[in-house]
């Protein structure tokens, strides 16, 4: 359990001890988009480190979010953590997000988990500090066993479909054994959808332009 460790204790030159310790943040609110895992995820971190958490997801899986949040309330109450350490926001209405980031009074911290437009706004309203992780940068591996069509097709939903969200496709990685007749396959779907490409030099090599080539790619 990591609330309560002392950790970093030195002794300054007139005696004094001085060292950090572990406490918990007290009520933490997290405003999410679709994600159910979300629910678990943010939940078990609070409790584990001794915080309250107060849920709001997206309306796109409110039904799981609910169901999810639950469980880890049933949970709770059988590990003997106090009612009201978890709580889940039901109504979806946009409104309440902007109540919720006006209760610096009773939130300590406010944790947005989306794409760039959720963290900005959350960031810009809050009044009650915000962490916010980073957006992007998401890899996508394709090995050289890889069912071709089906990694194309992969590739292009999780690059075009929502480009804006936090687990958007950033970064491509191909085995260099299928990199020949995957990299030209994927560049001409994404080429539809106005992608450009930023290749490395072997990559660059491969989809060097030709006039015969749609696809916009920089080395």
């Amino acid at each position: 359990d990591p609330v309560g460790e002392v950790f970093d204790m030195r002794t300054l030159p007139n005696g004094l001890q001085v060292g950090r310790k572990r406490v918990p943040l007290g009520v933490v609110g997290a405003i999410y988009e679709s994600r159910p895992n979300v629910t678990i995820d943010i939940s078990v971190l609070c409790l584990k480190s001794g915080n309250a958490i107060i849920l709001r997801g997206g309306r796109e899986a409110i039904h799981s979010n609910s169901a999810l949040s639950g469980v880890v309330r049933e949970a709770a109450t059988r590990a003997g953590v106090p009612d009201g350490a978890v709580q889940f926001i039901e109504n979806t209405d946009h409104a309440l997000v902007d109540r919720l980031l006006k209760m610096g009074d009773m939130i300590d911290m406010i944790v947005p988990r989306g794409g760039a437009g959720l963290i900005k706004f959350v960031t810009e309203n809050a009044t009650m500090p915000v962490v916010s992780g980073g957006i992007g940068v998401c890899h996508t591996y394709v090995d050289k066993s890889a069912d071709v069509d089906k990694v194309v097709a992969i590739a292009f939903n999780a690059k075009v479909q929502r480009p804006t969200v936090c687990n958007a496709l950033d970064t491509l990685l191909v085995d260099t054994d299928i990199a020949e007749r995957y990299l030209p396959l994927v560049a001409a779907e994404w080429a539809k959808a106005g992608v450009e490409m930023h290749c490395d030099q072997r990559a660059f090599s491969i989809l060097k332009p030709q006039p015969s080539r749609p696809w916009q790619i920089w080395g």
